[in-house]
C-alpha cells in the first residue's frame, strides 16, 4: 500500500500546525479582511491547521509543499479529532488547503507553481504576445486570444516558421474552416497575419507571407444591429432590486450601458477616479486605450452613488464595480453579461440577443431615432470609423422610405 494510504494523523485534541502557525493566523486574518463570513474563515483556519499538523507528523517541511504533497495529504486516512473519519478528504476540503498554499506561494514560503499562462504558450508565440502589449494598443484579452489562436494553427505549420511557405499557410487555414464558423477563422487570420509580421520582422521567417494568408468572405456591416425598443430597456431596468446590493449594483451597470452605449470591458475598466461629480462626466478608457470623457446622465449618476454610498463593500480596490460576495474582485466579463441576461430574463422580454452589446445596441438606436446626428452617435459610441455608427442608420425606417426608391421589376434596359 503506498505510504500516502498509510499516513495516519496524530490524535492531539488541538491541532498545531507546527512551523505554519503563525502563518494560518496571518491567513485567517487575510481572508477576514477581504470580507469573508466568519463561518467560512473558521473552515479555512481548520484546514490549514490540519495540514500544518499532517506535515509535521510526515516530516515535510513547509518549504517542501507542492501539488504532490497536497495530493499526498488529501489521499491520507485521517483519524483527528473534528475530521470526518474517510479514506480521503472532500474536495472542497482539499481546496481550502490547495487555497492556503497559494497565499504561502505568494509570501515567498513555499515554491510557487511553475504552470502559468506563459508555459502554455511556445517561447516565439509568447515573445509575440509581448510585442503586442508594448507597442500595440489592445487589451490583455485580445493579447491572449490572438496567442491561443496562433497555437491552434502551430501543429499545422509546424516549428520551424524558416520553412513555411504559402501553401502551407494556405492549407492551415483552409483546414480550419472545415472545424469552425467563418467569423471565428477571420479572427484567426488577423492574429496569423501579426505574427507572420512579428517572425519576419526578427529575421525568423520570410517576409511578405502574411500576403499568403486567404481572405475570408465576410461582409461587413451586412447585418441588422440587434436591439430592443426603449420601452423594452426601461422595463428590464426596473426589474433590479432596490433593496439588496445586489440589485443596486445591477441597476447602476445597467443604466450605465443603457444611457451611454458602454462596452462590457469598459464596465469592467471603470474606476474610481473615472468620477467627476463635480462636472458630471465619466472618463472611459475604451479600445486603442484611448481615455473619452462622456457625459454621465442624472439617473446613471443617482444609481452610481447609490451604489457607492450602500451597497459597495468597503474594500481596498481601484475598480469601481465588485463582486458581491467576498473575496472582493473586479467583476468578469460573463459577469456583466450575466447581469443583462437575468434582468431580460425577469422582465419578460424576448430579445434577439441577451448579451451586454444588446443595450449598446438600443442606445444607439434611441439616440438616432431620437433626431441625434450619425456624428453625435458615433461621438458616444466612440467609433473611430464612421461607416460603423452609419450601421445603425439601417434601423431608421421612416428615413429609409423617403429616399427609397421603387423596384424596376420587368423594365427592360
Amino acid at each position: 500500500m503506498a505510504n500516502s494510504i498509510k499516513d495516519w494523523c496524530n490524535t492531539k485534541h488541538h491541532m498545531h500546525a507546527g512551523e505554519l502557525d503563525s502563518l494560518v493566523t496571518e491567513f485567517t486574518n487575510h481572508l477576514s479582511a477581504m470580507g469573508h463570513t466568519k463561518l467560512t474563515v473558521i473552515g479555512y483556519d481548520a484546514a490549514a491547521r490540519h495540514f500544518g499538523q499532517w506535515l509535521v507528523l510526515v516530516k515535510i517541511k513547509g518549504a517542501e509543499v507542492n501539488d504532490a504533497v497536497v495530493n499526498r495529504f488529501a489521499r491520507h486516512r485521517c483519524r483527528c479529532p473534528g475530521i470526518r473519519r474517510e479514506k480521503s478528504l472532500s474536495e472542497k476540503y482539499v481546496s481550502r488547503v490547495r487555497r492556503f498554499v497559494e497565499f504561502l506561494g505568494e509570501r515567498g514560503i513555499v515554491r510557487r507553481g511553475t504552470k502559468n499562462k506563459r508555459a502554455m504558450f511556445d517561447p516565439r508565440v509568447a515573445e509575440f504576445q509581448d510585442w503586442l502589449r508594448h507597442h500595440r494598443g489592445i487589451t490583455e484579452l485580445t493579447i491572449d486570444r490572438h496567442g491561443r489562436m496562433v497555437m491552434r494553427l502551430l501543429p499545422a505549420l509546424g516549428d520551424k516558421p524558416q520553412f513555411w511557405d504559402a501553401q502551407r499557410i494556405r492549407d492551415a487555414i483552409l483546414a480550419e474552416m472545415k472545424r469552425v464558423s467563418p467569423a471565428y477563422v477571420k479572427t484567426m487570420t488577423t492574429a496569423l497575419r501579426g505574427y507572420l509580421r512579428f517572425l519576419a520582422a526578427h529575421g525568423l521567417c520570410r517576409a511578405g507571407l502574411e500576403c499568403a494568408v486567404p481572405t475570408i468572405p465576410q461582409w461587413r456591416l451586412s447585418t441588422l444591429p440587434r436591439y430592443i425598443g426603449v420601452a423594452e430597456v426601461e422595463r428590464s431596468i426596473a426589474t433590479c432590486d432596490a433593496t439588496t446590493p445586489i440589485g443596486v449594483r445591477d441597476r447602476a451597470i445597467l443604466l450605465l450601458l443603457a444611457r451611454l452605449g458602454l462596452r462590457t470591458s469598459d464596465v469592467i475598466a471603470l474606476r474610481l477616479d473615472a468620477l467627476d461629480w463635480r462636472e458630471a462626466t465619466l472618463t472611459v478608457c475604451g479600445k486603442g486605450r484611448r481615455a473619452t470623457k462622456l457625459p454621465l446622465p442624472q439617473d446613471a449618476g443617482d444609481a452610481v452613488l447609490r451604489y457607492l454610498k450602500r451597497a459597495r463593500p468597503r474594500v481596498v480596490c481601484e475598480e469601481l464595480f465588485v463582486t458581491a460576495n467576498a473575496p472582493f474582485r473586479s467583476l468578469h466579463r460573463s459577469t456583466v453579461s450575466s447581469i443583462v441576461c437575468r434582468a431580460l430574463d425577469r422582465a419578460g422580454i424576448a430579445a434577439p440577443t441577451k448579451g451586454a452589446n444588446l443595450l449598446r445596441h438600443s442606445a444607439a438606436t434611441a439616440m438616432l431615432r431620437g433626431g441625434a446626428t450619425l456624428d453625435l452617435v458615433g461621438a458616444v459610441l466612440r467609433h473611430r470609423s464612421p461607416d460603423m455608427t452609419a450601421h445603425y442608420a439601417k434601423v431608421d425606417v421612416l428615413m429609409l422610405e423617403q429616399i427609397a426608391q421603387p423596384w424596376p421589376g420587368d423594365a427592360r434596359c
